[in-house]
């Protein structure tokens, strides 16, 4: 039997959360914009916020409407860590750590690298050992389950990627049933190996990273997981089909379709020139550069309405500046087509 599993029913203001999911000694994220009801779940879960339905551990009973089973927040068995980290700010690092377990956070503290900053107060703390401190002290005693709220939102762009790493090995070090809750598809694809897309209370798609990417159950997904997403009117044309878009460009794509679609294409399937290149790729969109942002050692390149990825060395090369014209092309293998959707 699964540790964790769950069916939740609560009815919110302008929908119902409405979830049900299986997670076992594993990291699973779920993924949506602010106000899809990520929080909530985790406070139902944890007892923190009435719900209808079931939630169970290890065949244990946490929560059962049928039965009339709903334990409070004090009995069961979580660690919760919180968007902010809820540190004591009058309180060490050792009794941070401590703090609901008598004795025992030696270990604790040199697992996660806080021997040295034992002593000291959360205030001067980086954001990075701040997120290790929070974390230690919900593992602190021992719980069957971990919840984490948006664990990453609270660190600036330039510690977040190393602080994401560093937190991807403890949850698997962690080995238990722990649920991730966060709006970033980057920091959910880096730390589950299941990914779920929460939207108004409801489960878009749940799966691999990977299977989100390569195979998107709609258009939002598709953003979500970083996609360039372009509507037009699909129509076949010999072996291809041919997308028109609203501007009149011509996509094309392997992918049958017929009527109202949209192509999906991922930046780093997108190449740029400054001129109309002479290679296979079927599709080449010219356009101003609108906006050109490093992402680590990579810079993203806004050309008309796609976003292209490229390195900085390319970029320099290609002399692109904004304000300037260029040309973003990709293969028609690498478009893909999906009905219109919301």
């Amino acid at each position: 039997m699964d540790p964790l599993d769950f069916a939740l029913d609560v009815p919110l203001r302008e929908f119902a959360l409405d979830v049900e999911l299986t997670v076992g000694r594993e990291v699973v994220a779920l993924v949506g914009p602010s106000g899809a009801g990520k929080t909530t779940l985790l406070r139902a879960l944890a007892g923190l916020r009435r719900a209808g339905g079931r939630v169970s551990v290890d065949g244990v009973d946490w929560l059962n409407s049928a039965r009339g089973v709903d334990l409070p927040a004090e009995e069961r068995s979580v660690g919760l860590v919180f968007q902010e980290y809820a540190l004591f700010p009058h309180l060490s690092v050792r009794k941070n750590v401590e703090f609901g377990r008598k004795g025992g956070g030696a270990a604790l503290l040199d697992r996660f690298r806080l021997t040295a900053l034992a002593d000291a107060k959360p205030r001067e703390l980086s954001g990075g050992e701040r997120q290790r401190v929070a974390l230690a002290r919900a593992l602190a005693p021992d719980p069957k389950v971990l919840l984490l709220d948006e664990p990453l939102a609270a660190l600036d762009a330039h510690t977040r990627g190393e602080v994401r790493a560093e937190l991807q090995l403890l949850l698997h070090e962690a080995n238990r049933p722990t649920l991730v809750v966060t709006h970033d598809f980057e920091d959910a694809a880096t730390l589950a190996t299941r990914v779920g897309v929460l939207v108004e209370g409801r489960l878009r798609q749940l799966g691999s990273p990977a299977e989100l990417v390569a195979a998107p159950a709609d258009p939002f997904v598709a953003t979500l997981t970083g996609a360039n997403v372009l509507r037009g009117r699909a129509r076949r044309v010999q072996d291809l089909t041919e997308l028109e878009l609203p501007t009149g460009e011509l996509v094309r794509s392997a992918d049958p379709a017929e009527g109202e679609a949209v192509a999906i294409v991922y930046p780093w399937e997108v190449t740029v020139s400054r001129t109309p290149p002479d290679d296979s790729a079927q599709n080449h969109i010219a356009g101003v550069v609108a906006s050109l942002v490093p992402v680590g050692n990579r810079i993203r390149a806004r050309i008309g309405p796609l976003t292209a990825e490229l390195t900085a060395d390319s970029a320099e090369r290609l002399g692109l500046e904004v304000g300037a014209t260029a040309v973003a092309s990709f293969k028609a293998t690498a478009t893909k087509l999906l009905l219109q959707g919301p």
